[in-house]
């Protein structure tokens, strides 16, 4: 039953993209914010039908800790379901993505519409750049960057190497860099139809000074935190359905 309701949700899922995807592009040309909201209204409903067919919520923790400035968010990104909740969790926001996403039809033209960062994962020393000068300007203009430091999804107790950018654009723009961690990957799989009941748990960390630091020894702190709080949300979900 589990997999037959996974199966229903993503297939409406995947459908409802094309039409919401048109009436974010056609909300454009009244404003940016029309395209915004109307992209954040299609996050939460696929999050109700996500809840309601298979079983899958989530909360948050340390809402507290949100500076009152924009500021850079670094998020562990080990599944699809972070890159809807994040539209619900933030204030106004921004993303660096892999430009490849804008190719893809109707799901690349709505998110055109909302106006994200898009570079090449491989342009280097250029892609960073590009991320410093427009993340400046979406800050600047009281948006929040979402970066996944990562660059790609890893598996459920999988690391990989920060990237510098999220760091750099933090010191540059003279923010904060706010950490967070969850354990997505556990109940929304990388791969595979499946998605297991239960309750995603969101922490947003202390946020992080970066200003007059090493950008790796920031970058390190901000990995450690992410990793080391994971860990503990993970064995505290194991422990709890031992004991249940």
């Amino acid at each position: 039953m589990i997999l037959f309701r996974s199966v229903v949700f993503t297939v409406i899922m995947f459908v409802s993209v094309i039409p919401h995807s048109l009436v974010v592009v056609l909300a454009r040309p009244c404003s940016a914010e029309a395209s915004y909201s109307l992209a954040r209204w299609w996050s939460a409903r696929i999050l109700d039908l996500c809840r309601y067919l298979c079983r899958l919520d989530y909360i948050v923790e340390g809402r507290e800790n949100l500076p009152d400035q924009p500021s850079v968010v670094m998020l562990k990104h080990s599944s699809s379901y972070e890159t809807i909740a994040q539209w619900l969790i933030f204030p106004r926001q921004s993303w660096i993505l892999k430009r490849e996403i804008m190719w893809a039809p109707f799901l690349g033209w709505g998110v055109a519409a909302v106006s994200p960062i898009a570079i090449n994962r491989r342009g280097g020393r250029k892609a960073v750049e590009q991320v410093i000068a427009a993340g400046r300007k979406k800050l600047e203009q009281g948006i929040w960057m979402m970066i996944f430091p990562e660059g790609t999804r890893s598996a459920p107790g999988e690391s990989r190497r920060y990237g510098l950018s999220g760091t750099l654009l933090a010191q540059q723009s003279n923010r904060l860099i706010v950490p967070v961690a969850h354990d997505s990957g556990d109940y929304w799989p990388r791969r595979g139809w499946r998605k297991k009941p239960g309750t995603v748990r969101f922490v947003i960390g202390p946020p992080i000074d970066p200003a007059g630091r090493d950008p790796r020894e920031v970058t390190e702190e901000v990995k450690t935190w992410i990793d080391t709080k994971v860990e503990e949300i993970r064995s505290a979900a194991k422990a709890g359905k031992a004991g249940s």
